[in-house]
């Protein structure tokens, strides 16, 4: 796994989100308490000067770990920023599974649609999934949440403009170029907090966090972020392989995708 310049991966995540402030009026994040979205949460407050400036959205399906709502009430009271609640129904989906399928993006239209957001900041990275690897810094959704990824707009010389849908939205992506091993050499260099299910218990640790239902812990010793990067450094192992498989197939994830999934 080849690590990129952090002082690079670090401006260009910060214009991006600079330059999503500017150009839209009602802008909000989103926040999984995973390690790439607090990354994106500590980049934003280094864009401004120590503060959240934009509303942070928590799509909740109520199993998630008491460890990620106990990290969420921490880092959200140390960092002061207010947390909006999407509650997401556990029922049968066609698409993905119950508990983080289909029934997400329909939460996350919900919350998104009452306050009226007009782009979301979201954490995914290029190389985590192959479908992931086609968005745009920022990649515009029509007003049923569809990606077009056949017709994306143009990113040339820094210009990430983005031609809005009527009631649509644009989404944000400013962690595209960091990989897996470059969120853990920024967390240590910057010391931001992560959750403690990352560590090694037992022989054990959760390398993708979901819920409760669709995430197992990886055989690992990586009990701190240092033993981690020194695992990552070497491992053959993908870094989802912990998250439910049939989700992570590639026509599923298109799928989801295609109807607003993370």
């Amino acid at each position: 796994m080849i690590a990129q310049d952090l002082k690079t991966l670090e401006e260009r995540s910060i214009y991006i989100i600079r330059e999503a402030k500017l150009k839209f009026k009602n802008i909000a994040a989103l926040w999984s308490m995973g390690k790439d979205s607090t990354t994106m949460l500590a980049l934003t407050r280094k864009a401004f000067l120590g503060k959240i400036p934009f509303p942070i959205i928590y799509i909740d399906n109520s199993i998630d770990f008491p460890e990620t709502y106990a990290f969420r009430d921490q880092l959200s009271k140390k960092w002061g920023f207010k947390v909006i609640t999407a509650k997401s129904k556990i029922k049968p989906d066609s698409v993905g599974s119950a508990c983080c399928g289909q029934n997400k993006p329909e939460a996350l239209k919900e919350v998104m649609q009452e306050y009226g957001f007009d782009a979301l900041i979201v954490s995914i990275r290029r190389d985590e999934h192959g479908i992931r690897a086609k968005e745009r810094y920022m990649s515009p959704r029509d007003k049923r949440f569809r990606w077009n990824y056949k017709n994306q707009p143009a990113e040339l010389w820094d210009d990430y403009s983005s031609k809005l849908d009527a009631k649509g939205h644009v989404r944000v992506h400013p962690l595209l170029d960091f990989n897996e091993i470059d969120i853990w050499r920024y967390v240590k260099q910057e010391r931001i907090p992560v959750n403690p299910l990352y560590f090694s218990r037992n022989g054990f640790r959760y390398r993708s966090l979901g819920c409760l239902h669709c995430t197992v812990p990886l055989k690992s010793d990586a009990k701190n972020v240092d033993d981690i990067i020194k695992e990552l450094e070497v491992t053959k192992q993908e870094e989802r392989e912990g998250r439910s498989m049939d989700k992570e197939k590639e026509y599923v994830m298109a799928r989801l995708r295609s109807l607003g999934y993370l």
